[in-house]
């Protein structure tokens, strides 16, 4: 088969590897019919996930048709049509039990596209079919299903959920890629009295608009005063970090009020200064995390029920086999104006 292979920093190939074998019994093989690329992809091939060893599989959201499966998979068949996890859990240890499956020590967590073979493929294995891929139903598409596998769940549990966003509160987020825009969508399901978008590129600060922020502003226009403006000078209720950047993180403490919450998204690859000499006494919780997928079941009805549009985070469409030029045009989206890339098997 064809996949998209980990060269090293800054090395990546489309070439032939061989096709996935079941190896668990509680595995299964998918034939991918969607793939995307995420930002993460991007910190690996910068060099700033050192866990990731060349020859490695990319990728860890896809949306495939099952091929084969492990003796005690049960939930899953050949045939089916499934949306894979970025997250894969065992079901069995001490945090899957409690739904913390990004914390799984059972061989489980962020794996795919880490720690083993990914599914920018033509075919992936899942570990942990069971837990670790999800039947679509016939009125989801592939291309909505895909954006459940990682950033609306990302955006919805380490943004929303641990930033305990509530009615009435003012969010402020930071950063609108697709994570950002994502927290956009799952934070207007609480009903906040101002969404507010910051980011430096005028083209996703207009995509933030259009899907539900009320206020938008860059980074150096004074973001401070903006957010005070509308909040009685007290800052933000919820201050969410959706870039992975040391001065978005030191941004949002500026942006929180006193007694906030500031939500880390982000993936972070150098160390953010932490400025307790001024957060000491102002009362703020700051949450980080891993994605545990644990909502994907909620979200997907969501979706099935028409409550929420993901559509308009996809921007690029390419072929499986184009991915090279899809990566191009991903790392590149003060160019390109890429959100979320999408890579159809046909």
């Amino acid at each position: 088969m064809k996949a998209l292979v980990y060269g090293g920093p800054g090395e990546r190939s489309w070439t032939t590897t061989p096709d996935p074998q079941v190896v668990e019994p509680t595995d299964a093989i998918i034939r991918v019919d969607t793939a995307t690329i995420c930002g993460t992809d991007l910190h690996i091939l910068g060099g700033a996930v050192p866990e990731v060893q060349p020859g490695r599989i990319l990728g860890h959201e896809a949306v495939g048709t099952v091929t084969e499966v492990g003796a005690a998979v049960t939930t899953v068949r050949p045939g089916d049509r499934v949306l894979a996890s970025c997250i894969s859990a065992c079901g069995r240890c001490r945090f899957c039990r409690s739904g913390s499956y990004g914390q799984c020590v059972n061989g489980g967590g962020w794996i795919l596209g880490h720690l083993v073979d990914g599914v920018q493929a033509e075919y992936a294995r899942i570990p942990f079919a069971d837990l670790s891929t999800y039947p679509l139903p016939e009125a989801v598409t592939d291309e909505a299903a895909i954006l459940l596998a990682d950033i609306l769940p990302t955006a919805y549990e380490v943004g929303v959920l641990n930033g305990q966003v509530r009615p009435g509160d003012t969010v402020v987020i930071v950063g609108m890629g697709p994570i950002g825009l994502a927290a956009i969508l799952t934070a207007r399901l609480y009903s906040p009295t101002h969404i507010i978008a910051v980011d430096k590129a005028e083209r996703r600060l207009q995509a933030a608009r259009h899907l539900g922020a009320d206020i938008t502003v860059a980074p150096d226009d004074d973001a401070q005063k903006v957010v005070r403006s509308v909040t009685g000078g007290l800052g933000a209720d919820v201050a969410m970090e959706a870039v992975g950047a040391p001065e978005a993180f030191e941004l949002c403490t500026t942006l929180v009020r006193p007694g906030g919450r500031v939500a880390n998204i982000g993936v972070h690859g150098a160390p953010a200064v932490l400025h307790l000499e001024e957060l000491w006494a102002r009362d703020v919780t700051i949450t980080t995390g891993l994605v545990d997928t644990n909502t994907i079941p909620v979200l997907l009805g969501m979706l099935a029920a028409g409550q929420f549009d993901v559509g308009e985070l996809v921007t690029h469409r390419f072929r499986l086999d184009e991915i090279m030029h899809a990566y191009d045009e991903f790392s590149q989206p003060g160019r390109s104006g890429a959100l979320k890339v999408l890579l159809n098997r046909t």
